[in-house]
């Protein structure tokens, strides 16, 4: 369980990752995910998931390399959804993979922001959606109608535009 963020793009995916900051990565999904998530959004040609290392935690929680408070959010979060030990602890492990560069979240949904704004000035509408989730889409948000607003909203609220479960789609206007 981690959050993550998906990316529905009239863009090929080689467009998408040339366009992202220093430590952010684009993964294709498998095929079922990826439908519910073009659903909304008919002309998607890629979706992905946007990950920092091996989830998208880090534009969302401070991660802490020395003392890992930011795990102590997600155990809570996890001790809610009534999750056993054993899969707790290889959430944990998932968080921990990977490489993250050392930015605050503030810094991260800047740079998210400006890659938001920059996409829908050369792809027009896409579709962002945020959920934490044990690792693939559930995506049970996607079946309500997509929030929609403009790159002004993104430049002007980095870090509250996407809202969590809430499919959004960012266009020019």
């Amino acid at each position: 369980m981690c959050h993550f963020l998906y990316i529905a793009s009239p863009l090929t995916l080689s467009e998408v990752r040339s366009m992202l900051p220093p430590g952010l990565a684009a993964d294709f999904l498998p095929p079922a995910a990826s439908s519910a998530l073009r659903a909304p959004l008919p002309a998607a040609q890629t979706t992905a998931r946007l990950l920092v290392g091996a989830c998208s935690c880090d534009l969302y929680l401070h991660r802490d390399a020395l003392h890992h408070r930011e795990e102590a959010v997600l155990r809570q979060r996890y001790r809610a959804l009534h999750l056993n030990r054993t899969t707790i602890i290889q959430a944990i492990d998932r968080h921990r993979r990977g490489d993250h560069p050392a930015r605050d979240p503030a810094a991260w949904q800047a740079l998210l922001s400006a890659f938001v704004i920059e996409h829908a000035r050369n792809a027009g509408d896409t579709l962002y959606y945020r959920e934490f989730s044990p690792g693939g889409l559930d995506g049970t948000a996607l079946s309500r109608p997509p929030a929609k607003i403009s790159v002004g909203a993104a430049r002007s609220d980095p870090a509250g535009w996407l809202e969590e479960e809430v499919a959004t789609v960012v266009g020019r206007g």
